[in-house]
């Protein structure tokens, strides 16, 4: 198949321009993205600002998160009460999460300590 017209002619300075912006894009993100040492990344430290005592017995924590989920549940039940139409359908949705998150720990409750 022969082309009626040909291929316009290649403009040199956009092409170099074009060249350079997309070095320069890799080299943005090899450095953030992949630096040159792995071992100079630095390894996630969390938080020490809030911190549970390390000999806190499973029971106690599942025990804790029991109490904090049914409180969460509760607050988010009032909220709901004072809200409508599409809001008041996702603090629901919310609060049915919750809900399932502090059935799951109850469970995690009963199996460490069987009644």
């Amino acid at each position: 198949m022969n082309k009626i017209v040909p291929d316009p002619p290649v403009n040199t300075s956009e092409a170099e321009e074009l060249l350079k912006d997309r070095e320069a894009t890799q080299r943005a993100l090899d450095y953030y993205l992949n630096p040159a040492d792995p071992s100079a990344a630095k390894p996630r430290r969390p938080s020490t600002m809030f911190q549970i005592a390390p000999n806190v017995d499973t029971e106690s924590l599942l025990a804790h998160a029991t109490e904090s989920l049914a409180s969460a549940s509760v607050m988010i039940s009032d909220f709901a009460n004072n809200l409508s139409g599409p809001q008041r359908n996702t603090a629901l949705g919310i609060q049915q999460i919750i809900m399932q998150a502090e059935l799951a720990v109850n469970r995690a409750l009963d199996n460490v300590d069987p009644a």
